[in-house]
């Protein structure tokens, strides 16, 4: 039986996500066993002291004389100890080492960007290469500030939601353009804070198709609360179809941006006719 499962934690999505239930599993039991034992203890003391079976006994200032309840707490810090060092640090090494087994794998690398209050995701494009991010370029037709001048940001386009192909490891790389903010994934059983000036990469495998929010998990404002997103787990084909197809509309977009660009300077130079 899982507690979790009965307090309504929501289904797992993600290849590691057992383990995290599992830990969860664990240190629910060890609060139900907890609360179980002090509720006991406090019944007992209702009945053992009630005023009716004490008469006007008088109060006992010298307190317990045996050393259980220094026992019990012993117990209770080894337990604590075990559930640390026997499952939370074995869970955070195995996610550490399976950083380089993933980066072998060729993942999916999304830059995820947030600010207040949403979320902007930029893929790398075609190409695997993600373009040049300069802060001077941000506007309100370049919310990220890359730079199209580079050429691995030709092909490079953004998106309102993360969509990411099933049964493919991912790594999402986590930054803020404002304040800091908290990458939450609850059915992938990972978060992230987002920091400005830094790209944190978390990652992970999603193992079912799935629609489902996003949302910040750090206090960043008066419009927390709504700071919420999108992501689709998706079959690979579809993926792919909708990759290829942002990709091939940014390259033609940019191409004839910088066209353009290119043509304006010679149309300045180009001598009037006189009348």
């Amino acid at each position: 039986m899982s507690p979790s499962k009965f307090l309504g934690i929501p289904e797992c999505f993600s290849a590691h996500g057992g383990q995290v239930d599992h830990l969860i599993d664990v240190v629910h039991w060890f609060m139900f066993a907890l609360f179980m034992g002090w509720t006991i203890f406090f019944l007992f003391c209702l009945f053992r002291f009630w005023h009716r079976r004490t008469g006007n006994g008088k109060a006992s200032y010298e307190g317990v004389r045996n050393h259980i309840s220094s026992h019990i707490e012993v117990g209770v810090v080894i337990i604590e100890a075990v559930l640390l060092l026997g499952f939370a640090f074995p869970l955070w090494a195995d996610r550490v080492d399976s950083w380089k087994l993933v980066q072998e794998q060729n993942p999916l690398r999304v830059r995820v960007v947030g600010w207040q209050f949403g979320w902007t995701y930029h893929y790398a494009g075609a190409d695997g290469k993600f373009g040049r991010i300069d802060p001077h370029l941000i506007s309100s037709s370049n919310e990220l500030g890359i730079d199209h001048n580079d050429p691995n940001a030709l092909d490079d386009f953004t998106s309102p939601i993360l969509k990411l192909p099933v049964n493919y490891p991912a790594v999402l790389n986590v930054t803020s353009k404002d304040v800091i903010h908290n990458y939450s994934m609850i059915p992938m059983r990972i978060q992230q804070d987002a920091i400005p000036g830094k790209e944190i990469p978390m990652w992970f495998t999603p193992v079912k198709e799935l629609e489902t929010f996003v949302v910040c998990g750090q206090l960043c404002g008066e419009g927390h609360g709504n700071m919420v997103g999108t992501m689709e787990v998706v079959p690979q084909k579809a993926f792919d179809k909708w990759f290829q197809e942002q990709s091939a509309s940014s390259l033609k977009a940019n191409q004839a941006a910088a066209a353009k660009a290119a043509e304006a300077p010679k149309a300045a130079e180009a001598p009037k006719e006189h009348k």
